[in-house]
């Protein structure tokens, strides 16, 4: 099969995903799944409907994910002020915490692996986060 930049953004996507589970599992005990709904609660997901949009999953499979995270001790998660079905979440300090370790730990290991590669780590970084940003631009071009 002849390669393409459409497959290989795909086959990166998900070797990268696959081996941040792996490392965040082994080293911390976290799957990258519910790092990743903390790091989106960190950064401003104030509600499970939020996060679950922002995961791209169902509200019951979030709701799942926000009850063994609180039970772990990293969410906390109150009803929402403003009344109905909402429920407002926020990290912990351990929750706050457990973000920063598991950032460390993969930017460390994605930075070696860039540098390997031989890719200069500034210049990668520069066009992965001007393809976000097309991306993030044509996102709300389409749901208009």
């Amino acid at each position: 099969m002849a390669s393409s930049l459409t497959f290989d953004l795909h086959v990166l996507t998900a070797r990268l995903d696959r081996a941040a589970d792996r490392i965040l599992r082994a080293e911390l005990g976290l799957p990258y799944r519910r790092f990743l709904a903390l790091l989106l609660v960190g950064e401003g997901a104030p509600t499970q409907r939020v996060l679950a949009e922002r995961l791209g999953v169902t509200e019951p499979s979030t709701s799942r994910m926000v009850a063994v995270l609180a039970d772990e001790g990293f969410l906390d998660v109150a009803p929402d002020p403003a009344g109905g079905n909402r429920r407002r979440l926020a990290l912990t300090p351990a929750g706050k915490e457990r973000v920063e370790a598991c950032r460390k730990v993969l930017e460390g290991r994605f930075a070696d692996l860039v540098a390997r590669s031989g890719v200069p780590y500034a210049e990668y970084a520069t066009y992965t986060r001007r393809l976000v940003a097309a991306l993030e631009s044509g996102e709300s071009e389409v749901r208009r």
